[in-house]
């Protein structure tokens, strides 16, 4: 399975970022943790923080999770699928 990526409040609360991991048992952890899949941030003001990076991790199959569901102990759906 491709891991999953939620967009969640930043440290300190406010705009959210993009959050993986890899594996659904893992913390969220903010993508600039992950080097071997970041992808440079747009230099445009108001852009989304890890906007690049999401985009390049869903081509390769990567889930998106609601951020509603991102805490829910059971196994969370990707968005695409939740109906």
């Amino acid at each position: 399975m491709a891991g999953q990526m939620c967009w969640l409040a930043g440290l300190g609360g406010g705009t959210k970022i993009l959050h993986l991991r890899e594996q659904a048992h893992q913390p969220w952890t903010p993508y600039t943790s992950f080097p071997q899949y970041r992808v440079p941030d747009l230099q445009i003001r108001g852009a989304s923080k890890g906007w690049t990076t999401y985009q390049k991790l869903r081509e390769v199959g990567w889930a998106l999770i609601a951020s509603d569901a991102a805490y829910v102990k059971t196994a969370a759906l990707p968005v695409e699928t939740q109906r």
